[in-house]
């Protein structure tokens, strides 16, 4: 940081340090019909291994071609047409010579764009001179034949391609390279400007020329060199006219260059690293224009440039994409999310009160089968004299208010883990997963309602159908019933809903009744001596009386102590029963929907890994 401050640049280091962590940096690939390939280099990489780039670029292509058409549902139609018009062009320039490099040549008014091209033809190829502007239409230069499809696909006609050396090859070094003239980037007309872009975007490479006035231009900058400095492989900066600087101050001039294209985050090609070639010159006089005529005869050699631009242009798309595919954190419905979406669909069912319930009509059920006949009559009684008092719950009885509170509780409990799934993915996706809970979230109430009903009222034997509510189940409502209904199958009941009755019930009644035949034995003994019939002995007909009385009682709540654990454990499980009940209803129109969009994104972000060169990192 100490040089950096120094110096004030730091030969591009900071760009493809901040292209390697945002992961937009230039990728190999590429390929083409002839079966030559290039591609960027990376740091490391033998510059002359193409093929093994060009089969990359294919890689990625093909991942952006199915990855359009796996998510083109959920991307927005600027996105899509972006992310298809590099598809098209890179299937366009792979279609055309791969033995040709076409580079343009741009820059400002007056920076000198024509005298250079000129000089490098050795004939006048392009028109110089006062007039403002001197390139109305971009001029082409081949250096052999063979270029004409690339120069049909930019635009250019026939009689606007020129050839150096007048009808020679010109130089050899350079066979292959097709230089285009642009019109001047801040030409005060529209259609010259809609030129330069248009063409910027179909080259295999660029030629910036500036000049010591413009070199700075915020115009140049902020529209062409920041929005392509993933291109800086492909790209040359070159300061002209020179020759009007004095002394030191073409160091200075290119060191304050160099700082700035630094500064727009273009990777500088220096110290053996990838990235632009800057130079200096002056194409009136010739100064610089041999380093720049080499630079360009190894550019061209390598066979390298349109792959190079191809995967720079995949870049930004992946760039552009990113958005889409990548979101923050670790996105995905862990298992404390699926036990509270569970829990509170519990609570919405009411199972813990059912199970409360279920527990009540045990040891109500244990009370009648063993309480004595006198307490049996008087409840009679009380129930006579007043309808509905413990009588029970009349079926569907429930007070109107818990509906829709019950309702509320599963839209809650679905909206809750839907935003817990959501949560980190980029915005399609996340809204994919929403609906996708909003869809199962439309029957679930319902569903969860004859499942209730089902799990509160077993058939005989405790086995389900797989039906809710004795009507065939459709759709995701009757998976959900199926799955609801196989969770809670052994209900281990007996008809009419009546708990089970464990094995020494028999007995307790058998007592209760034996209690019941002494009250009765020792009242009919004491009668007998009442009338006369029987000897009188007072005290033991009073004595059987007695224990009939205390024992009726005794055994009754006897019996209730023993129904306690029972009659918890039955209330337990009919709440077990319930709650896996209402989690598989959940889980089949619910948690299933909203892992199969999850399922795709994984597939998806997988795809754009893919594209944007294995740089996609998980957090």
């Amino acid at each position: 940081m100490n040089a950096v401050g120094q110096r004030k640049w730091d030969d591009g280091l900071i760009a493809r340090r901040a292209a390697a962590e945002g992961g937009a940096g230039g990728e190999p690939g590429g390929g083409f019909e002839d079966g030559s390939g290039g591609g960027s280099k990376g740091p490391g990489r033998d510059p002359r291994d193409g093929g093994g780039e060009g089969a990359a670029l294919k890689v990625r292509l093909d991942a952006l071609r199915d990855l359009l058409g796996l998510s083109a549902t959920r991307l927005d139609p600027p996105v899509v047409a972006e992310a298809g018009r590099v598809l098209a062009e890179a299937a366009a320039r792979q279609r055309l010579s791969s033995r040709h490099t076409v580079i343009a040549i741009a820059g400002a008014t007056g920076s000198g764009k024509s005298t250079l091209i000129n000089a490098l033809a050795g004939v006048p190829v392009s028109e110089t001179g006062l007039r403002r502007p001197t390139t109305a239409a971009p001029i082409a230069c081949a250096w052999s034949e063979g270029a004409a499809g690339l120069l049909d696909r930019l635009g250019i006609p026939g009689r606007l391609c020129r050839r150096p050396l007048a009808g020679g090859d010109g130089d050899e070094a350079l066979r292959g390279l097709v230089l285009v003239d642009l019109p001047d980037h801040d030409s005060a007309l529209t259609a010259h400007r809609d030129q330069v872009d248009r063409v910027l975007g179909l080259v295999d490479g660029v030629i910036w020329v500036v000049d010591p006035e413009k070199y700075a231009d915020a115009a140049l900058h902020e529209r062409y060199l920041r929005p392509l400095a993933g291109h800086a492989e492909v790209t040359f900066v070159v300061l002209n006219q020179i020759d009007r600087l004095l002394g030191d101050t073409t160091d200075q001039v290119l060191d304050d260059l160099r700082r700035l294209l630094d500064e727009d985050g273009v990777a500088l090609g220096e110290h053996g690293e990838p990235g632009a070639t800057v130079l200096a010159l002056s194409a009136l006089t010739g100064e610089g224009l041999p380093e720049l005529r080499e630079a360009l005869g190894t550019f061209v050699r390598g066979h390298q440039a349109a792959t190079r631009r191809l995967s720079a242009d995949v870049d930004a798309a992946a760039t552009r994409l990113r958005p889409v595919y990548v979101g923050e954190g670790r996105p995905g419905l862990g298992e404390r999310s699926r036990e509270d979406f569970t829990a509170r669909l519990a609570v919405a069912v009411g199972a813990a009160a059912a199970g409360e319930a279920a527990e009540r009509a045990w040891r109500r059920n244990a009370g009648r089968a063993c309480g004595t006949p006198w307490l049996r009559l008087w409840r009679w009684y009380e129930r006579l004299r007043t309808p509905g008092a413990g009588g029970g719950e009349p079926a569907g009885s429930a007070p109107l208010e818990e509906e829709p509170t019950a309702r509320q509780r599963v839209e809650h409990a679905v909206r809750v883990v839907a935003e817990e799934a959501a949560h980190g993915l980029p915005a399609p996706w996340a809204q994919a997963v929403r609906e996708a809970a909003a869809r199962g979230a439309r029957g679930l109430p319902e569903a969860l309602d004859e499942l209730a009903a089902d799990a509160r009222a077993p058939r005989p034997g405790g086995k389900g159908d797989g039906t809710a509510g004795g009507k065939p189940g459709g759709g995701a409502a009757g998976a959900a019933g199926a799955a609801g209904k196989r969770a809670g199958g052994k209900a281990g009941g007996r008809p009419g809903g009546l708990p089970p009755r464990p094995a020494w019930w028999p007995v307790a009644v058998l007592v209760q009744a034996s209690m019941t035949l002494l009250q009765v034995f020792g009242a009919l003994w004491l009668a007998g001596q009442i009338a006369g019939v029987l000897e009188p002995r007072l005290l033991p007909p009073v004595l059987v009386m007695l224990a009939g009385i205390v024992g009726g009682p005794l055994v009754e709540w006897a019996c209730v102590a023993a129904a306690r654990g029972p009659a918890r454990r039955y209330g337990q499980e009919t709440e077990r029963r319930l709650r896996e009940a209402a989690a598989g209803c959940g889980r089949a129109m619910v948690l299933d929907p909203i892992a199969t969009e999850l399922m795709r994104y994984r597939e998806v972000r997988e795809q754009y890994a893919t594209v944007s060169g294995g740089r996609l990192t998980t957090r």
